[in-house]
């Protein structure tokens, strides 16, 4: 499942979304620190201990529903913007 959130991350619509549902919350944020924060998911992702791991995807997976056709991951926008956020502050 982490192999489909990391590729979710980088598609230009779950960016802009990010960034939209982020700003309501911190006008400060631009597309940019939306778009870096997602793209350093990747190598921050196995630095992480398990439980770390576990609460981030507690708060950006909705569902997941597993079908024939494989795995279909519903996000939570508002956890996205929240781990944006906390990247963001991170980084500062």
């Amino acid at each position: 499942m982490i192999d489909q959130l990391r590729a979710v991350f980088r598609q230009p619509e779950i960016i802009i979304g990010t960034w939209k549902a982020t700003k309501s919350h911190d006008t400060s944020i631009t597309e940019a620190d939306a778009r870096e924060a997602l793209m350093h998911f990747d190598p921050l992702w196995d630095e992480l201990f398990p439980a770390e791991q576990a609460r981030i995807v507690q708060l950006l997976v909705m569902r997941v529903d597993i079908g024939l056709g494989g795995l279909n991951v519903h996000l939570r926008i508002d956890g996205l913007s929240g781990l944006v956020r906390e990247m963001r502050e991170a980084a500062a």
